[in-house]
């Protein structure tokens, strides 16, 4: 592709998602698509939660006009469709969780059926393991999965548009590394979306992206994880999705051990994923944030130093180092306790748990 398209694209996907975000936010409070402040919630006023359509536009838009949607990235386009439609009802009239789980299953099963599939996870010893009939539950499981987990993190201002936008460059580049040069140009396209909505959704701000916005941006976060790296064997394709999509998945993993620890339903939200956590430290909202993001480059970095790293077991050691520092980290902060044991330990301050009104 000429660069010049390939930019003309990009500037598009960014001039359709901010200019189409005033009227997505008229949308929203005409349809009742209004986020209301809660308990578990940080913000104390209705929001609308429908501004994941301006970046849903702006993507399939501009997907569309560069006429290289074949193949396993149709499948891509039509479960975004699908998933975005769920959510967006599940915004306006708030559909259970069954019925968004079977969207969710329904939009996976159609990227499957245009081949968006996991065949094999390498083995950081020798080679690789073909998955076989294991290739369809797992391809389930990553997709729904890292849809939900995108979710979950949607609970500052900015901050899932900002880690999936990282996450986001970050498969671009490492897409182009693996030849995947379609998969680079749709993520660099998310990337353009994501970029004209956040001024909108940066703290303070003024719409949500909702339920459609952040299934939409896991959905496609997680399908171009498996394309970018669906023809290498090399070691990448075992640890470097997991590693850019660190911030969700780590974020996700430990919010299941702490309900299981206070044995809560792990469906049960909380107030202690990790943007909970630094506030309840004393961080600011724009810092928690940043911090985040900060911490979303550096798994991005190493992702991308992953795939230079020819030798099996220094990968494994990398990978291994990494998730050490991430499991120490998380329980200094509490994020496998729950508040009420980090409020015993002091690490909690009173006047801070009395702030957030936990």
């Amino acid at each position: 592709m000429p660069i010049l398209l390939f930019v003309a694209i990009l500037l598009s996907a960014f001039v359709i998602a901010f200019c189409s975000m005033p009227l997505v936010i008229k949308i929203a409070y005409k349809v009742g698509a209004i986020d209301q402040p809660d308990q578990r919630k940080v913000h104390k006023h209705n929001m609308p939660r429908l501004g994941g359509m301006a970046i849903f536009l702006a993507f399939i838009i501009c997907l569309l006009l560069s006429g290289k949607v074949a193949g396993p990235l149709l499948g891509v386009v039509y479960g975004a469709v699908i998933i975005f439609i769920v959510g967006m009802l599940d915004d306006i009239f708030q559909l259970s969780p069954l019925v968004k789980l079977i969207g969710q299953i329904i939009a996976a099963a159609v990227a499957i059926h245009y081949g968006v599939v996991v065949h094999f996870v390498t083995n950081p010893f020798d080679g690789w393991f073909e998955l076989g009939i294991l290739s369809l539950p797992l391809t389930f499981l990553w997709i729904v999965g890292v849809s939900n987990a995108i979710n979950l993190i949607d609970g500052l201002d900015g901050l899932a548009a900002g880690v999936s936008g990282i996450a986001a460059t970050t498969l671009g580049i490492v897409s182009l590394m693996q030849g995947q040069i379609t998969v680079a140009l749709a993520a660099f396209i998310l990337v353009a979306a994501l970029a004209g909505f956040l001024p909108y959704n940066f703290h303070p701000a003024k719409t949500f992206m909702g339920d459609g916005g952040s299934n939409f941006l896991g959905f496609v976060l997680a399908c171009l994880s498996i394309m970018g790296t669906a023809k290498s064997a090399a070691v990448i394709s075992l640890f470097v999705p997991i590693v850019i999509l660190g911030i969700p998945i780590f974020d996700t993993f430990f919010a299941i051990i702490r309900r299981i620890n206070n044995r809560t339903p792990i469906f049960l939200p909380d107030k202690a994923h990790l943007h909970h956590r630094l506030l309840a430290l004393g961080m600011s909202h724009r810092r928690s944030v940043l911090i985040i993001y900060g911490i979303s480059a550096f798994f991005s970095a190493v992702a991308v130093f992953l795939t230079f790293v020819t030798s099996p077991n220094l990968t494994l050691i990398i990978a291994l180092l990494l998730l050490t520092i991430v499991v120490l980290a998380a329980d200094k902060i509490g994020m496998f306790t729950g508040e009420k044991s980090r409020a015993r330990s002091g690490i909690v301050r009173q006047g801070q748990t009395h702030r957030l009104k936990l």
